[in-house]
């Protein structure tokens, strides 16, 4: 799983956080400070969740962190597409992942 967000500066995008099947894990450390953020996930098969927001993503399962949202491949990187995850500007949020 990856995260896209705006950091009050700059766009962001990191991960990759492996989430067992009916577990939860915190990507974002602390209380939320935007509205919308965006995920990427991968079942590590054929399956994912996908958006249209486009993100620079680590090309391997080691983590990253990427202030970059174009030409993603010029700097070593992938492109995902994420999908908006709105957080109603509450400070926690969980996103179920499901089939």
């Amino acid at each position: 799983m990856a995260v896209g967000r705006f950091d009050g500066t700059a766009w962001l995008s990191e991960g990759w956080w492996i989430v067992a099947p009916k577990k939860c894990d915190a990507v974002v450390p602390g209380k939320l400070k935007a509205r919308y953020y965006y995920l990427y996930a991968t079942d590590g098969g054929a399956g994912s969740w996908d958006g249209a927001r486009q993100f620079c993503v680590g090309t391997g399962d080691d983590k990253f962190q990427s202030r970059v949202r174009s030409h993603c491949a010029a700097h070593g990187m992938d492109s995902k597409g994420f999908f908006a995850v709105d957080t109603k500007d509450a400070a926690d949020y969980t996103q179920s992942l499901s089939d």
